[in-house]
């Protein structure tokens, strides 16, 4: 179960996700997805997700985009053991859409 740090960073993260005209519009939201798009925004992320128990890998691929996946802190980095990947064209997108699905798959729900 996540703790009220973790449901925070969730509720963050979803609220980035929102993309249907006048509801991702606000000014917080706005506000909030201008933090997030950005290197500061990807560190936020990786603190909260490793106060949660998750490391994380972020990769890029040339000019093709950046991979991000967390895994369980403390266990051998391998394909199987990661809880959440994604692949975008931006790193910040791709922290965020991995760090969503792991909080989401994490037992007990979020």
């Amino acid at each position: 179960m996540l703790d009220s740090r973790g449901r925070l960073l969730l509720t963050a993260l979803d609220f980035t996700g929102l993309r249907q005209e006048g509801v991702g519009s606000a000014a917080e939201i706005q506000s909030l997805r201008r933090w997030l798009d950005s290197w500061p925004g990807v560190g936020a992320i990786e603190r909260g997700m490793a106060h949660q128990g998750y490391d994380l890998q972020l990769t890029r691929y040339d000019e093709q985009g950046w991979r991000a996946t967390f895994y369980p802190s403390g266990v051998e980095h391998s394909a199987t053991s990661a809880v959440g990947s994604a692949w975008e064209r931006t790193p910040w997108r791709a922290v965020q859409r991995a760090a969503r699905a792991a909080l989401r798959a994490r037992p007990n729900g979020p």
